[in-house]
């Protein structure tokens, strides 16, 4: 494996800005990333702070039992423990085979980052990631795309799921889930790989009672030698190490939702658009009605002073909201606002791995940090990585392509290009002349149709844009056939599109990493370990 590392913009302009530094994006933040003396400032914030160290340890340490382990994972958990441990943290929804790489990309930034702000600070530094369980989306976690005859096709797990449960709670149909990961695997097509991986994927459904728990066994069987650690924000255990926070955010939410809407119209006025959709009657919980199953987002109705679902569905005091609190706390969870709250009160964060659209939504939090006498972690861009088979690499050159030009447009404009010089000019003119002639001709056969019988005008029209079609229909296939000469060179086009560009996206939120792992082997993800990552916003691009 080799790395380039290439200067590329963001998918939105705020974390292209904020990859930059840029002087408008600053106010917005209490830390730059990857800058020493901040991190020595974080450092000194967070050892002003009490941290619940050893109870989060001990969670991680029993929920983790279920999963595969090591050494390092074990070594993780009691550097936890330790009073001046920090840690770098990130997360992800549940994805089915772990969702699109970029989940895999937000894992090794957590694992290196870790790894080298542990060198660089002295003190013992944990990688956790942070899965959300507590999700309800199920939409966004069933599904997988596979390479389909040369086209990305959506492939959804069968499995319906009408309530809006949370993830966590989803159960795993094992029987159903391994004939369908069976047929995804198959449409990579077979490698020497491909019987390792299909023996890979049954053993973690079998081991598995949930969507998350197929994520999770996944996930550490594949990094459980890098000391990883991971949490699920749905399980009902580790709601209890948040009840007091939790009995802050109910007490707090009006101040919680003013500090939001005061630091989102900043970011208005700075011309930049809004991530996180927020209303004065936003209570920032949701409700999780076991009944049900069901995940209801709470409101505030201030004429009536209570916390209510949609359409009445629920309706509670500040006084009910709280005793349930202290009942059963796996009845509330957080939403896209105090999520980074809970995360900064039960850790010392002193990195959180972002994606391009999570430092938007983090920029509209700093005065809600600010309320609770607080600073948001230092927010490091994840690593943005691109996968380059060799192949593809030598298409790239026959074809005079541009690698960073291909991974922000994709080579529609280059291959529009080719068209037009492969065009042959003869069959145009050819054509265009015959459709002329005939339009032409048909005007003396109109007006002399509107002489013997005008009822005929209709046909006559009809006749001739069926003329018209047929001669169309044989220009393209004449076109077709000119095609079909330099079909080797389009091959080239769309063989680099589908591996760097599918369907106008980056390669990372298209394709999963179990296509990689049958196309290089079970230790392909710790062939990836073994190379060095700088964070300094570049775009990573492996060479495979």
């Amino acid at each position: 494996m080799e790395m380039l590392n290439l200067s590329l913009p963001a998918t939105n302009r705020f974390a292209s800005n904020y990859l930059e530094q840029s002087t408008e994006i600053l106010p917005f933040f209490h830390y730059r990333y990857n800058d020493e003396i901040e991190d020595a400032n974080r450092l000194t914030e967070l050892n002003d702070r009490q941290f619940q160290r050893i109870e989060a340890a001990n969670h991680i340490k029993h929920f983790m039992e279920r999963y595969p382990s090591s050494d390092a994972v074990n070594r993780s958990i009691e550097k936890l423990k330790e009073p001046n441990s920090v840690v770098v943290i990130g997360g992800q929804q549940a994805g089915i085979l772990t969702g699109p790489l970029y989940s895999i990309h937000k894992i090794i930034s957590i694992l290196k980052l870790a790894e080298q702000k542990e060198k660089e600070l002295g003190v013992p530094v944990v990688p956790v990631f942070w899965i959300a369980g507590e999700d309800h989306d199920f939409q966004e976690v069933n599904h997988v795309n596979v390479p389909i005859q040369k086209k990305v096709d959506k492939w959804t797990y069968p499995e319906k799921v009408w309530q809006k449960k949370m993830v966590s709670d989803i159960q795993l149909d094992k029987e159903l889930c391994l004939s369908w990961v069976k047929n995804v695997i198959e449409t990579f097509g077979e490698t020497e790989h491909t019987n390792a991986l299909l023996e890979f994927a049954q053993e973690q459904i079998l081991k598995s009672t949930t969507f998350v728990d197929f994520f999770a066994h996944i996930v550490m069987e594949l990094f459980k030698e890098d000391g990883l650690l991971i949490v699920d924000s749905g399980n009902a255990d580790f709601r209890q190490l948040q009840k007091e926070f939790l009995k802050q955010q109910i007490d707090q939410h009006d101040a919680i939702t003013f500090s939001l809407l005061e630091q989102q119209k900043e970011i208005s006025k700075a011309g930049f658009p809004l991530a996180i959709e927020a209303s004065e009657h936003s209570a920032n919980l949701f409700y999780y009605d076991s009944k049900r199953q069901e995940r209801i987002l709470l409101e505030y109705d201030r004429e009536l002073e209570r916390f209510v679902g949609k359409s009445g569905a629920v309706s509670f005091s500040k006084h009910e909201l709280v005793e349930l609190v202290n009942e059963n706390p796996a009845c509330l969870s957080n939403n896209v606002v105090t999520r980074p709250l809970m995360q900064e009160w039960l850790f010392p964060v002193i990195a959180f791995i972002a994606g391009p659209g999570e430092i938007a939504y983090w920029a509209e939090l700093k005065l809600v940090f600010e309320h609770f006498n607080i600073k948001m972690p230092p927010i490091v861009p994840r690593i943005n990585i691109t996968f380059l088979d060799r192949s593809v690499e030598t298409d790239l050159v026959e074809l005079n392509l541009e690698l960073a030009h291909v991974l922000q447009f994709g080579t529609n404009r280059v291959k529009e290009q080719f068209l037009e010089t492969i065009k042959d000019r003869e069959v145009e003119e050819l054509f265009s002349a015959a459709k002329e002639k005939l339009l032409e001709q048909y005007q003396f056969i109109e007006a002399k149709t509107q002489e013997v019988d005008s009822g005929l005008l209709p046909l006559l029209k009809k006749n001739e844009a069926y003329l018209l079609k047929e001669i169309s229909f044989m220009q393209a296939r004449m076109e077709e056939a000119i095609k079909q000469k330099h079909d080797i060179v389009l091959q080239k086009f769309a063989r680099v599109d589908m591996e760097l560009r599918p369907d106008g996206f980056p390669q990372e939120r298209v394709w999963n990493i179990f296509y990689y792992l049958n196309q290089y082997g079970m230790n392909f993800i710790q062939d990836l370990m073994t190379l060095t990552y700088i964070f300094d916003g570049s775009h990573k691009v492996i060479k495979l």
